[in-house]
This record gives C-alpha cells, structure tokens and sequence, in this order.
C-alpha cells in the first residue's frame, strides 16, 4: 500500500474516536437540558463553538480523502450555487481564523445582510457571469475545499483587507486578493509544495502546517483546472483558480 494511504489510514484510526466523541458530548450538553442542567447564554455559545471546530476538524478529515479520491479521479457530480458555496467557505475559514466573527456571521438573515456585515472586517466578495444566476456543475465538497483553503490562505496574510471575485461563462474563474505581505518571485516557484511556509523573520509568524495550498494545486488540477499566483513583496497577492465544469 503506498506510504500516503498508510498514513490516511493512522489519521482516520486514531483521530475520528476521539472527534466523534466531542461531538457527541457536546451535541448532548445543547440539546439534553433535562439530563444535564440548562445552559446560560455564554455556556451555549461556548458549547455551539466547540461543536463547530469538531465538526471543522471531522471536515479536514474528510478533505485528506477527498484528495486521495481526486487524484484516482472520483468525483461526485452535482449542481449547486457557487454564492452559497462562496458563503459557507468564508464562514468556514473565519471560524478557525477568527471565531468572533464567525459567530456574528450566522446571524445574516440573508446573502445581502451577510455581505454587508463582511465589510467592516475588510472582507468583500461578487460573484459576476453566468455563475451568479445559473448553477455550477461539479463536485460541491471539493469546491468548497477549494474556495475555504485560498480563503483561509488569504486572511492569514493580509494586512486589513481580502477580496473575493467569481466569475465565468465556461470555466470557474476563482480571484483572491490580499493586501499582505507578499511573496518575494525567488519563493513563489516553492508555494504549491507539501509543508512548505514562507515565513518571514522580520514578520509575525503565521501558523499554519503548509498543506492548504498543496492540497488545493491537487484537487485543482485533478479536476482539469489550474492555480496560478501574481505577487510582489510587500504589494499583496493575488491567486487566480480556474476549474472547468464537469461534463
């Protein structure tokens, strides 16, 4: 078997028992006030976040397969709202990268208010071209895995702003901007590898295990798509993906 899905095997051995017992514990504490007492307002947000990132990491989880699955050329094809996959993706990457607002988010009664409520924290987001009236045909997971992962990339590294725009007639066309540090050219050529992080000394690190974009080059490419990137030191970056629908 090779050394990938050896690996693939230990994670899902040793991490979804302890996962699935999370969830299930703290799902219990939510919902069986009249076994385990009520919760006051604070307690319940506390428990409904803990819920969440377990429910995040089964997902991350999830995700290694789907890279696996993509590279033997699996896909799940199906019909969705690239606005919606948009939305839930910049939930998803701000509950791990700031949980506050994340919190705040799901509150949005609708995609408008929602958008509304992104612009204070420098997040802004369209969705233009046939893609913002007419169903994109894929696999929904690994597109969602696509979008949070440059998304997450993106609020890691900027300064105060991140902007999102979907667009295309054929092909998905995916464009992420932030305002970050940059990526000097002489690095950019190392940015798609396994467990690569271009930290700066003279710069905060930034946490990460360098697997996000690696995995997103897999699964973009899987899918007869690329990801390219245009940047300059201290100027921001800007990742371009582009997928084609599946037929």
């Amino acid at each position: 078997m090779d050394v990938k899905y050896r690996l693939f095997d230990l994670f899902i051995h040793d991490l979804t028992p302890p996962l699935s017992v999370i969830s299930t514990s703290t799902a219990g504490l939510l919902n069986k006030t009249d076994q385990f007492g009520p919760l006051t307002g604070k307690q319940r947000r506390i428990a409904e976040r803990i819920l969440r990132n377990a429910h995040n990491a089964q997902t991350l989880l999830r995700e290694m397969l789907e890279i696996l699955r993509s590279e033997e050329g699996l896909f799940q094809k199906e019909s969705f709202s690239i606005e919606t996959s948009l939305k839930e993706s910049i939930l998803d990457a701000l509950e791990i990268s700031d949980p506050q607002i994340a919190e705040e988010l799901y509150s949005a009664k609708d995609q408008e208010e929602f958008r509304t409520m992104l612009n204070p924290h420098g997040i802004s987001f369209q969705v233009t071209g046939k893609y913002g009236h007419s169903p994109f045909c894929h696999d929904q997971k690994k597109i969602r895995q696509v979008l949070r992962n440059v998304i997450s990339n993106a609020l890691k590294y900027r300064k105060e702003r991140i902007t999102l725009t979907v667009s295309g007639e054929t092909d998905l066309i995916v464009l992420v901007e932030d305002d970050g540090r940059g990526i000097p050219l002489e690095k950019q050529g190392t940015l798609f590898k396994r467990f690569v992080r271009l930290n700066d000394k003279k710069q905060p690190e930034v946490p990460g295990l360098g697997l996000g974009l690696s995995g997103v080059k897999t699964l973009v490419e899987a899918m007869g798509g690329e990801i390219t990137v245009v940047s300059q030191e201290g100027l921001g970056a800007q990742f371009t993906v582009r997928i084609p629908p599946l037929n």
